[in-house]
């Protein structure tokens, strides 16, 4: 398998890719933080991050973390993980992910195998630029009850519904604190230096 080449732009979309190319790419870059992927029944997005989108998951990853302490809750953080089902020829790599409802249960399992295991409770996507390719359909496929996308000005809160997300003002994973509230955390950690805006996310926390 050649070098995948580095990309002009965040992420493209290639159709007609076979489900072994779409594995052995992530033989290949099985130890890399990029690029990532996602496949949909021989589309393939290869995406490359831009440093503004990793400060953006790394900022989301950290809300959620602070929030669950300060619920109480334990979750296990499985940041982009990949997740592939051959029997759907689907998988994913998210932003960010979490066992949140169901992180009891997966309490110490390792490996975790995405063709058995529960695919994840909550699932970040940053969009700021447009997506290239709908993961929206992935996600849905493999159950995941809720997302979370970003696109540098809000959260829209995603909730699955039968076959389909719908927009939602409350998350399920944490229903306690309004979704406009989350945006306006998320917009403040660009224009606050760090420790201010930790400042300001931990008072708010404490509210909850």
């Amino acid at each position: 398998m050649g070098n995948v080449p580095t990309l002009p732009k965040e992420s493209v979309v290639l159709e007609r890719v076979s489900w072994a190319t779409y594995e052995h790419l992530l033989s290949d870059y099985r130890e890399a933080s990029a690029p990532r992927f996602a496949f949909d029944r021989e589309r393939l997005e290869i995406i490359s991050p831009s440093s503004e989108h990793e400060e953006y998951k790394q900022t989301l990853t950290l809300l959620v973390e602070l929030l669950a302490e300060r619920l109480g809750l334990d979750i296990r953080i499985l940041g982009s993980t990949t997740f592939k089902r051959s029997q759907l020829e689907r998988g994913f790599e998210a932003d960010a992910c979490f066992y949140v409802q169901s992180a009891e249960s997966m309490h110490g399992k390792t490996p975790i195998d995405p063709a058995v295991d529960p695919a994840p409770d909550l699932v970040i996507e940053v969009e700021d630029t447009t997506p290239a390719l709908n993961k929206l359909p992935i996600y849905a496929a493999f159950h995941v009850p809720e997302v979370w996308r970003y696109d540098g000005d809000r959260i829209i809160v995603l909730l699955l519904s039968g076959a389909e997300y719908v927009e939602s003002r409350k998350s399920t994973a944490f229903p306690t604190i309004p979704t406009d509230e989350l945006s306006r955390l998320a917009r403040q950690s660009v224009t606050m230096k760090r420790r201010q805006w930790l400042s300001q996310l931990r008072n708010l926390l404490e509210t909850v």
